[in-house]
């Protein structure tokens, strides 16, 4: 049975996909949770269609994040932290701290869950890395610098 995917399935497609799969799945699990319709006709040209929508914002999108990416690159973050007498952070820098960082020096939302610390704990002020991805295809790699408040 073909149906048109509705939204992104792990392990299916992505969306406005027409896929192939079992009747059973289709009727029980995809169409009533609303993640696909049957495909026909008038879905399949619709869902070309949308792909093709979709296909032409990714491409302006991407070049919007190549003007982001090459910002980041260029500079470094600055995190702030409070510092005790010896040098050491209360805590440790998060990936949270890091988003807000970023928002505030380029107006950027990147999502705290997109972001990797290349670094186990950051306990000490000084220069780390970090691995941010922007969109599924884009990831970059930026320095930022944590110093005392």
């Amino acid at each position: 049975m073909e149906v048109v995917l509705l939204q992104d399935v792990e392990k299916l497609g992505a969306q406005f996909q027409v896929v192939k799969v079992r009747p059973g799945y289709a009727r029980n699990y995809l169409i009533p949770r609303g993640l696909a319709q049957v495909a026909d006709d008038g879905t399949k040209r619709l869902a070309a269609e949308k792909q093709k929508q979709q296909q032409r914002r990714e491409e302006k999108l991407m070049g919007q994040l190549q003007n982001i990416v090459d910002q980041l690159k260029k500079t470094v973050i600055k995190v702030g932290a409070k510092v005790g007498t010896s040098g050491k952070i209360f805590g440790s820098v998060t990936t949270l701290q890091l988003s807000e960082s970023i928002k505030k020096a380029f107006g950027v939302n990147v999502d705290r869950r997109k972001i990797t610390l290349l670094e186990e704990d950051i306990k000490v002020l000084g220069t780390y890395k970090a691995l941010v991805e922007l969109h599924k295809d884009v990831k970059v790699e930026i320095d930022f610098e944590v110093v005392a408040e």
